[in-house]
């Protein structure tokens, strides 16, 4: 069925390279309730719901037996409540500097616009985080047609397929059959699943790479390939159609 709509998650695939933003914010945020979180477990949630990520987080084996040492207790709703506004403040203060497009990705959507393909998108951010975001990455040559963040869907982020649907019924795309959903964490891949919709995840710049670009480049042919075959085999365990190395690949999967 021909393409009508593709809808790009945010940080980790089309702006920021390496999904930083949240794991610099969520780090912080732990250490100052005395907890270290490590890369792997800030990771492993991306894309959720920021307070899910963080309820995610507190669940882990390790860290709850840290909160315990730390606090003298288990811990409770609360925390959650204010590990997760910490956070908040924290994102909040360094994100107009995570707002850079990835490589490839201004000419690529252009492409794409010109095949008469709407670009729509969805996020884990807040409305607030997109306030900041959304200009910012504008200024800097990308914006999508639409974006939804959980804001929209009354706090009901990924993996719930809402915000897809929101995305469709505002471009009045007739089908989630003509609906490409493209991502860079598990949650993303399955939003799309779950929305019924053709998924892409991209390998390089994204969470699951879990790499800066300066990283990745230095990396030798055999290492860099090695990676990519790991964060695949990820996400297609999640349910992806497809996979691609980065955003100009989604180009060769368009149904015309």
């Amino acid at each position: 069925m021909k393409t009508e709509c593709i809808i790009f998650d945010w940080a980790g695939t089309t702006v920021d390279y390496g999904c930083f933003a949240p794991v610099k914010a969520f780090i912080e945020a732990f250490k100052k309730f005395g907890i270290e979180p490590t890369i792997d477990e800030v990771r492993a949630p991306m894309g959720m719901l920021k307070h899910d990520h963080i309820e995610t987080m507190m669940k882990g084996e390790r860290i709850s037996k840290l909160w315990e040492e730390v606090h003298n207790r288990k811990w409770t709703e609360a925390d959650v409540d204010a590990v997760y506004e910490e956070s908040e403040r924290g994102i909040m203060e360094i994100l107009k500097n995570y707002a850079e497009p990835k490589p490839y990705v201004i000419e690529t959507v252009a492409k794409i616009r010109e095949m008469g393909i709407k670009i729509g998108s969805t996020t884990g951010y807040t409305a607030e985080m997109m306030d900041i975001v959304a200009p910012k990455a504008e200024e800097l040559g990308y914006t999508p047609d639409i974006y939804f963040s959980p804001s929209d869907t009354e706090n009901y982020g990924r993996p719930y397929p809402y915000m897809i649907f929101k995305n469709m019924e505002h471009l009045k795309v007739s089908s989630v059959k003509s609906v490409i959903k493209v991502g860079d964490t598990i949650s993303d891949i399955k939003e799309g699943v779950n929305a019924g919709v053709t998924t892409i995840g991209i390998i390089e710049g994204s969470s699951l790479m879990a790499l800066s670009q300066e990283e990745f480049e230095a990396l030798s042919s055999e290492e860099q390939n090695k990676l990519c075959y790991e964060v695949t085999k990820k996400f297609k365990n999640a349910g992806a159609d497809y996979v691609v190395r980065d955003i100009r690949g989604v180009l060769d999967i368009i149904e015309k």
